[in-house]
């Protein structure tokens, strides 16, 4: 064989034998053999002289292969297996020892690919009809396609030939090899993988198929004891569970559904049952991995509506509580402690999606008492350590953060049902303050490291809290001072951590969520108002985050209600001294540039008729709807945040708001107009909808003119005001201009005057005629000051210095010798607070003379 090579130019002249040979093998049985060694041909290693044969003869190669194929329709069985073996022979080629001359291989793949281009494993899949009846042949094309079914390209060319329902009808077929199932699985497997998962399972949906699956697994199940055997039926299962997704797929009307519930549950509720009589699973992987698919499985059927009634009949319920309970032992019966809480933590996670939909056996198996008291062990001191080496134990290695995580999960999901009944058997017994302790533990755990496990706990119980409490007073009451100290620290949020990807903002939105259990309850809202939160909130607003402004804004609004919420928005100060009607003009203006709404330069109103209108609702055909249907204009109070920034000024009044600027208060106007503005948009809607019905009569017609113009009167006032408050801001602005002006007047005429008295000081300095000027004018100066009329005894001081020889005026310190005895009366008496004559002596003089 490695002698004798195929040249790619000989292959055509090859086909046309095999051909010839295959029509006469109906005639003579003799040219079986001669057929079978050209066959074997094909597997042998084809060569080319040239690197371009590869291209040139691609169209008569992938026809050769091909051929292969459609000789699977000769009635032999030698054939059939040579053809089987010769596709195999693609996978398997040993490189050649020995070349023609002048001529080198082709590709290791060449022949794969040439045989994906000549649809071979397509004509395979439909020869599978040819050989029904014949085992071997059978395992051999499932052996060739099994091969074939490594490529993408093959595999949608075996489901165009519905390889999927042919494969799986065949699987109860007769196996004296028993390899069928293997292989079956096996190309199944990679068609999943390399094709559309939906497409597998929509060809694996019939009645016949869903019949056949359950019968082999079941099969399995009972009578394989082998590690090969359980591997098939976990692989069957995986299968299985893929049909279920489907909601096309027979799983309940086969009876395979009520058999997988069945098999989930028989360990746990001891209940005996036909369908699992005699089945023990073993410790081994195989069982474990089976136990797992199966609690999976119950998870996917919660999601069928149709499966909700199979689901309580079988003691679904009782058994997943099976595992609500704390890990006391090492091992539970034929597990081991690791298997055991790999388990538990699946099946507690499953309760969670089936607990919502069989709500009265949850609550009459008292699930709420269970899983309060495995919180309560969660949070418990004893030396239990998880494993966390599943997908459920994350963040549970040394811990029982896993067991909290999904326990909390499962409280979520009825919460959230908003059942009464649910609720009130909660709240019996302590739910709210053992509630609050567990998010006290995990807030200080969260401390230590923040993780996103932890951030799940705290953001699951918030919504839990939120949920109980939410239009139950005698609860939020229950909730209030503990919660709000809670409440309080995740509102202080750094907002940079909303980024982090760890779940703050969804830590965040639960916590906003949870002041609904203080709305409303005035003792709740006094303490939040004490601690500051309405200050809290409105420092979270002014980040200006889209996704949490519309919530704050609608938490500060039903804070409103209460009448010392006014007075603590009006005291709030942000940034740069920032105050609170400040704000919410800023985010009504950024509202309407996200709206489209038209303003000029200086935010005044443009369009008279739609002030308030985004540039949405102008694109808006009129559309006649029900009087029950809101329009357009009702639905857009509901979808951006005006509505509740004017409701919010409502509350802090339209006048004397402190630190606005000009710029505001035209916004402001427009505010302030909001809901004139709104009753004119429907009216114009109502306008629009009765003419594109029909035509009113001249009295109705006359009315909606009237309607109109008063909303474009309002629009024009509006729009005037703005003018007028745009004019007195210029106005001001101007009059300050003056006023700094006449203040940097003052000053340069203060330096002048300055300056002008240093050069007259410097003349003094340098020019004794100028000195001798300067004292002239001093004395006439002095005279000048003095009294016209003179009293009798009159002392008259001189105010000279004899001797002075400065060129500057003197000190102010005046040295008085004497007192005339006329103006005293006769000498001082002589006491502490008497002034004494203080002797001058020559040389005290001389030195004042110097300085």
């Amino acid at each position: 064989n490695q002698v004798c090579k195929v040249p790619l130019k000989d292959l055509a002249q090859i086909m046309e034998i095999l051909n010839l040979c295959a029509e006469k093998m109906n005639e003579q049985e003799a040219f079986t053999e001669p057929l079978c060694e050209l066959i074997k041909l094909c597997g042998l290693p084809f060569q080319k002289k040239k690197f371009s044969d590869e291209i040139s003869y691609s169209t008569v190669v992938s026809k050769f292969i091909a051929q292969l194929g459609y000789l699977m329709r000769v009635p032999s069985s030698q054939v059939r297996i040579q053809i089987c073996k010769c596709v195999i022979s693609f996978y398997d080629a040993e490189p050649p020892r020995k070349l023609l001359s002048g001529y080198q291989p082709t590709s290791a793949k060449y022949k794969i690919q040439m045989a994906e281009l000549g649809g071979l494993a397509e004509t395979l899949v439909l020869s599978l009809a040819v050989v029904e009846n014949q085992p071997i042949e059978k395992l051999w094309v499932l052996k060739a396609l099994q091969h074939l079914s490594s490529s993408g390209v093959n595999c949608r060319l075996m489901l165009k030939a519905r390889a999927a329902s042919r494969l799986c009808l065949y699987l109860n077929g007769d196996d004296p090899s028993g390899q069928l199932v293997f292989r079956s699985s096996e190309i199944l497997w990679n068609l999943i993988e390399n094709t559309s998962k939906e497409e597998v399972c929509n060809q694996l949906s019939s009645l016949e198929c869903v019949h056949t699956l359950k019968e082999v697994f079941e099969d399995l199940l009972m009578h394989g004891f082998r590690h090969y055997d359980r591997q098939l039926r976990n692989d069957l299962l995986v299968f299985a569970t893929l049909l279920a997704e489907n909601p096309a797929a027979p799983m309940i009307e086969s009876g395979f559904a009520k058999l997988l519930i069945a098999l989930a549950t028989f360990t746990e509720v001891k209940i005996p049952n036909p369908l699992v009589k005699g089945l023990k699973l073993t410790r081994c992987y195989e069982d474990f991995e089976m136990k797992k698919l199966l609690f999976h499985v119950i998870g996917v059927l919660s999601k069928d509506p149709h499966a909700v009634q199979l689901l309580s009949e079988n003691d679904v319920m009782p058994a997943l509580l099976y595992y609500v309970k704390p890990n006391q032992k090492p091992g539970f019966y034929e597990w081991s402690a690791a298997q055991y809480e790999e388990l538990q933590l699946h099946a507690i996670a499953i309760l969670a999606s089936v607990a919502p939909l069989l709500i009265d056996k949850y609550l009459s198996c008292q699930a709420n008492t269970l899983l309060l008291v495995f919180l309560e062990w969660c949070t418990g001191q004893d030396a239990f350590f998880g494993q966390g080496n599943s997908f459920h134990g994350t963040s549970g290695r040394g811990n029982k953060l896993a067991q909290m995580r999904y326990s909390l999960r499962v409280l979520r999901s009825v919460v959230a049902l908003y059942d009464d009944a649910v609720n009130l058997n909660l709240c019996d017994q302590g739910a709210i303050s053992q509630l609050l302790d567990i998010l006290k533990y995990a807030a200080n755990k969260s401390k230590e490291k923040e993780d996103a496990v932890l951030l799940e706990i705290q953001a699951d119980i918030l919504f839990i809290l939120s949920a109980v409490c939410k239009n139950d007073l005698l609860r939020k009451e229950l909730f209030s001072y503990e919660g709000v100290d809670i409440l309080i620290p995740f509102i202080q949020m750094d907002p940079k951590k909303l980024c982090s990807g760890l779940g703050h903002n969804y830590l965040l939105l639960s916590a906003l969520d949870c002041l609904s259990c203080v709305i409303g309850c005035y003792i709740a809202e006094d303490y939040f108002l004490e601690k500051q939160g309405v200050f809290l909130l409105l420092d979270l607003l002014a980040v200006k985050q889209k996704n949490l402004c519309n919530i704050i804004l609608g938490i500060l609004v039903e804070f409103c209600d209460n009448p010392k919420t006014t007075s603590h928005i009006s005291t709030w100060r942000g940034e740069k001294e920032q105050t609170a009607a400040s704000l919410l003009i800023q985010l009504w203006r950024q509202e309407e540039l996200d709206l489209g709404i038209k303003r000029d330069r200086y935010g005044r109103i443009v369009d008279m008729k739609r002030p308030i209108t985004s540039s949405f609702q102008k694109q808006q055909e009129v559309i006649p709807l029900p009087a029950n249907c809101p329009s357009f204009a009702i639905m857009e109070i509901s979808e951006n945040i005006r509505a509740k920034l004017y409701s919010l000024l409502c509350k802090l009044g339209f006048e004397n708001l402190p630190g606005l600027s000009a710029k505001d208060r035209v916004t402001l106007a427009i505010i302030q107009h909001y809901i004139d503005f709104k009753v004119g948009e429907v009216w114009s809607e109502i306008c629009a909808e009765l003419k594109e019905e029909f035509k009113p009569v001249a009295s109705d017609e006359e009315a909606l003119k009237v309607l109109s113009e008063v909303s474009e009167d309002i629009g024009r006032m509006v729009a005037a005001l703005q003018t007028e408050v745009l004019e007195n801001q210029h106005h001001q602005e101007i009059q300050e201009e003056e006023k700094t002006y006449k203040k940097i007047k003052a000053i340069h005429k203060q330096r002048e005057m300055l300056n002008k008295s240093w050069e007259n000081f410097l003349t003094r300095t340098s020019n004794y005629e100028a000195l001798k000027k300067a004292k002239r004018l001093q004395e006439k100066s002095i005279e000048a000051s003095r009294p016209k009329l003179k009293t009798q005894n009159e002392a008259v001081y001189s105010t000279d210095i004899k001797g002075l020889g400065t060129t500057i005026g003197s000190g102010h310190l005046v040295t008085v010798e004497s007192t005339p005895p006329q103006l005293t009366g006769g000498p001082l008496n002589v006491t502490e607070l008497a002034l004494r004559k203080l002797p001058l002596s020559e040389e005290a003089l001389r030195k004042d003379q110097k300085r």
